[in-house]
């Protein structure tokens, strides 16, 4: 369930091992790789490579093995199937399964601050490579100070004539190289321990309004795009009562990547963890595989000896 780096890495290894292997995903595969400008600490692409790019890689890869990849709007529930396994009700079809791995991956957190909402597609985003095009030679803000917020200013700096990066802190968060290269963007200013307070405009963006949290002063920067950078949320609420989640929503698993669940793996950026990089969800979901691989072969041979049992007759395994 899922089509992020970490899903895709389970569909290969866990196609490659033969086993029927059925990928569900609601977005474009790749998740928020896909729409991530340029990548450059993935192994293997020592000049970069895009978000779109490795996608399309991993998702070939894939179906080249034997994946069946399945596009859905959501997924409604996921339910014990009598007699074992799981069934995954989606708003097209409901799926069946001896093993599960989620991958859901991860949305935008958002700020909650009035106009936030309201310009949503007016003026507010979160996508800077889905959208950056369209504020040539204007000025926008990017809200946040991690690695997600100063590397799609970059990217907006191509495009608009300033961009204001305001951050609640007086440091930004972000790898060491991004932040170099954020600082030495002749167009990039920074706004330190700002906090915003609304967005204002009668029918689009036209303006940000911000206190600075050291003096509480108030500050207004007209612009014409908000990009928001805040954090993610786990795209779990399907799961609230089916495995264990921790307080903000991440899944829980014990090393091998098991959940509070038989039959059921988790990997990728949904899972409980410190580390949410693309070379982490790709490790995680090779895991997820082998070990749903592990789980299917115990069931066949407990199966097998029970049929031994019963009338002297191995069960046939059940693919």
């Amino acid at each position: 369930m899922g089509a992020g780096p970490g899903g895709m890495t389970a569909a290969i290894y866990a196609s490659r091992a033969r086993l029927t292997t059925v990928v569900l995903e609601r977005n474009t595969a790749g998740g928020i790789m896909n729409v991530t400008e340029r990548i450059e600490n993935y192994p293997g692409f020592p000049q970069g490579v895009t978000g779109f790019e490795l996608s399309e890689l991993m998702k070939q890869q894939a179906i080249e093995f034997g994946a069946d990849l399945r596009e859905i709007t959501s997924v409604v529930a996921l339910e014990q199937r009598p007699g074992g396994g799981w069934l995954v009700v989606t708003d097209e079809e409901t799926v069946a399964a001896r093993a599960v791995v989620l991958s859901p991956g991860v949305e935008a957190r958002r700020l909650g601050v009035p106009g936030e909402a309201e310009f949503m597609g007016h003026g507010v985003s979160y996508c800077a490579t889905c959208d950056g095009p369209l504020y040539r030679d204007k000025e926008v803000v990017v809200i946040g100070g991690g690695d997600s917020a100063v590397e799609e200013g970059m990217f907006l700096a191509r495009f608009a004539s300033t961009v204001h990066v305001i951050h609640r802190r007086d440091e930004l968060r972000a790898a060491k190289i991004a932040q170099e290269r954020a600082f030495a963007q002749p167009n990039m200013h920074f706004h330190w321990n700002g906090q915003v307070r609304a967005i204002v405009g009668e029918t689009k963006v036209e303006a940000v309004d911000y206190e600075d949290l050291l003096d509480h002063s108030q500050h207004t920067l007209p612009v014409a795009g908000v990009f928001f950078y805040v954090g993610q949320l786990p795209n779990t609420d399907f799961l609230q009562d089916v495995v264990a989640l921790d307080d903000n929503g991440y899944i829980v698993t014990d090393e091998h990547l098991r959940t509070s669940r038989p039959g059921l793996f988790a990997c990728g950026d949904a899972r409980a963890g410190l580390i949410k990089q693309i070379a982490n969800a790709v490790g995680e979901g090779a895991l997820a595989a082998i070990e749903a691989e592990k789980y299917l072969d115990t069931l066949d041979f407990e199966a097998q000896q029970a049929s031994v049992a019963a009338t002297g007759t191995p069960e046939p395994a059940a693919g």
